[in-house]
């Protein structure tokens, strides 16, 4: 179930054409030679979660979204773009069901050569279908 949210995460998100034409490139991993601004989802771990009758996941994703500039404020907008996207991935996937998303954490910080970078965190509750 981990690596079908992946994928259906990164196709969602690159369907949004608000957020993608604030951004260059949504992939999976970072993209050091993409011109900023991009989003990758960097990195994924998935825990044993389900009910007495159906198996499941509970898979933490992270999104990273890469900027270049002075201002620190920069890259807010399409940060918060990028979560109400995120957490609005339909329940119903192919060979899954999303039982609940949340935000769990963020963190912005400033790396050399003037990058700067606004890292997110998701929960996604997901239960197996046909």
């Amino acid at each position: 179930m981990e690596t079908r949210l992946r994928a259906a995460l990164l196709d969602h998100l690159r369907a949004d054409p608000a957020l993608m034409d604030a951004i260059n490139l949504v992939d999976e991993a970072e993209v050091e030679r993409a011109s900023p601004p991009w989003l990758a989802l960097v990195a994924s771990a998935s825990t044993d979660w389900g009910t007495k009758t159906e198996a499941g996941r509970e898979v933490r994703i992270a999104l990273e979204l890469r900027l270049h500039g002075d201002d620190p404020a920069s890259g807010g907008d399409i940060a918060a773009r990028g979560d109400a996207r995120t957490l609005a991935l339909p329940a119903q996937q192919s060979g899954f069901r999303v039982v609940s998303a949340a935000f769990l954490r963020g963190r912005a910080e400033r790396r050399a050569n003037n990058a700067r970078a606004i890292l997110r965190e998701y929960r996604f509750r997901l239960l197996a279908s046909d």
